[in-house]
């Protein structure tokens, strides 16, 4: 009893905090924007910037244009390869397992290996980096390597984090009770509905719903780690390709010209795609939930409660976040007006929409879920690292992507699928959208990319981004939830080793059927 008051005090006291936190970032953003309105050179510059950090999404096909682009040397992915062994190892050596395990080392990882990546750009490198802030080429040496850190935090990874934290805080509010035996039925039909639900709430909102109570339901089972793994599957990225807010790569589409509904094109490979993957599992977990005892599908009538949604006022709040990243993109008039959102008004928006959840949900039912902020704060201190380290892979296949031979749909599916396994799933969509506008091709395009191309970067992007823990950023949360509720998930590898198993097959008659 003393245990719990302690939790629900400490959980109170964090609830408070991050509510504080995100006011006075607000109020600093409104006194930013009043001070802008004021200084008429202040505004001017701001403008400016506003247009290059969400213009951006157009730079990368211009770039080539105004600036002759220098390829880093191959050694500069070092830190990046470096990073993703330590994700992949450290877990699983004894003497560093422990270690691994707190948030705080393994952002001392992420940010020294970040590090060595501007080391590289400020000392060695010696040319300079088309910033995103200005759409200008920088100096050598120093100002270039604060050109890569401006790209990788100000223009990617604030906006990335900034809608996972909104999407994770807000679901964590929503409870769904009920009585719940995890069997292989129940199992296939919550993965199933969170394929649905993936591409109109996110494959992080769709996560974050579903993920307890599932867990839940399989509290007494002791194989859980593979309904987890086949959640992470289909919820976390192959169920999230049906509209752009789906998830991140269709979104950046979405912002370079793909028309909003064009993603519903895609719906014979999801379809294929997630009715195959929850068959799979279905008779997967049949033949495992063989070697469970009996009492771990039984529930004593105690235990027994009616179906019931609490906290259900933060699917408004989820609503509101997907209109604001909809709506609100500051390159793009609001829809009938000429009005542009200030820069950073859809994070602050949706930041505020979160501090309306945090204020508005009783804590009890952030308890009962269980939740807490360790599973974000792990995926913010890896990506951190992971966004600044991947600037210079990305950067050498923007020069040397058009020289790779793509030239047919299923080179790109392969390809751009192949890289979001290792790399964030969205930066190595944009690389080969890029790289699709400069292949010669007759035939039916959009936003300037040939729609068979389009289709299979698609496809790649989001699929594939369910091969490895780091391939979509809601992989590594409901690995750390699971972890949380004692589930004792598979290694970097071991997880590699599932998605190799049963995901490989599918994608290659996904190729043969579709993409061929």
């Amino acid at each position: 009893m003393e245990h719990t008051l302690h939790s629900q005090t400490a959980s109170t006291d964090s609830r408070r905090f991050v509510i504080a936190s995100i006011v006075c970032l607000i109020v600093s953003y409104s006194g930013w924007q009043l001070l802008q309105s004021g200084a008429p050179a202040l505004a001017t510059a701001h403008v400016a910037i506003e247009q290059a950090l969400h213009g951006h999404n157009h730079a990368a096909a211009h770039e080539s244009e105004s600036h002759t682009i220098i390829p880093p040397a191959l050694y500069s992915v070092i830190p990046f390869a470096l990073l993703l062994g330590c994700i992949a190892v450290l877990p699983l050596i004894h003497s560093t397992a422990h270690w691994w395990e707190h948030n705080r080392n393994r952002f001392l990882v992420s940010a020294s290996l970040g590090g060595a990546t501007l080391l590289y750009y400020g000392l060695a490198y010696g040319h300079g980096i088309v910033d995103h802030s200005t759409h200008e080429l920088s100096a050598t040496g120093w100002p270039a390597a604060m050109a890569v850190l401006k790209n990788a935090i100000l223009v990617e990874y604030i906006p990335f984090i900034v809608l996972l934290f909104s999407l994770y805080v807000i679901s964590g509010g929503v409870a769904v009770e009920g009585s719940f035996v995890g069997h292989s039925r129940f199992n296939a039909s919550v993965i199933g509905i969170g394929a649905v639900l993936a591409s109109f709430i996110g494959t992080t909102g769709a996560a974050m719903l579903l993920i307890r109570p599932l867990l839940r339901a399989n509290a007494r089972r002791t194989h859980v780690a593979h309904t987890v793994v086949f959640f992470i599957f289909v919820v976390c990225n192959t169920g999230g390709c049906l509209l752009p807010i789906g998830d991140p790569p269709l979104f950046l589409g979405y912002l370079r010209g793909v028309e909003f509904l064009w993603t519903l094109n895609l719906w014979p490979m999801w379809l294929f795609t997630n009715i195959t993957l929850v068959a799979l599992y279905f008779v997967y977990d049949s033949i495992v939930s063989r070697k469970e005892e009996a009492d771990a599908f039984t529930m004593t009538a105690a235990e027994r409660q009616p179906f019931a949604i609490r906290g259900s006022m933060n699917f408004a709040w989820l609503v509101g976040v997907i209109f604001c990243v909809a709506l609100l993109d500051p390159s793009k008039p609001f829809p009938g007006t000429h009005w542009h959102a200030p820069l950073y008004l859809r994070e602050v928006l949706m930041l505020g929409l979160t501090a309306l959840s945090l204020w508005c949900t009783s804590n009890k039912i952030r308890t009962q879920n269980s939740f807490s902020y360790g599973a974000i704060i792990e995926v913010a201190a890896l990506f951190t690292g992971i966004f600044i380290c991947m600037q210079a892979p990305v950067q050498i296949l923007n020069v040397h992507g058009p020289a790779l031979g793509f030239d047919q749909p299923w080179k790109f599916f392969w390809g751009t699928g192949s890289l979001s396994s290792f790399l964030d799933n969205a930066p190595t969509y944009v690389v080969f959208f890029e790289t699709a506008k400069t292949i010669p091709a007759e035939g039916l395009k959009m936003a300037g990319v040939l729609t068979s191309y389009l289709m299979a970067i698609s496809l790649g992007a989001v699929f594939m981004g369910a091969m490895t823990y780091i391939g979509n950023g809601p992989n590594f949360m409901v690995k750390a939830i699971a972890e949380t509720n004692n589930v004792r998930m598979p290694s970097f590898f071991g997880y590699m080793l599932y998605s190799g198993i049963f995901l490989l097959p599918i994608f290659a008659l996904t190729t043969v059927i579709f993409l061929l």
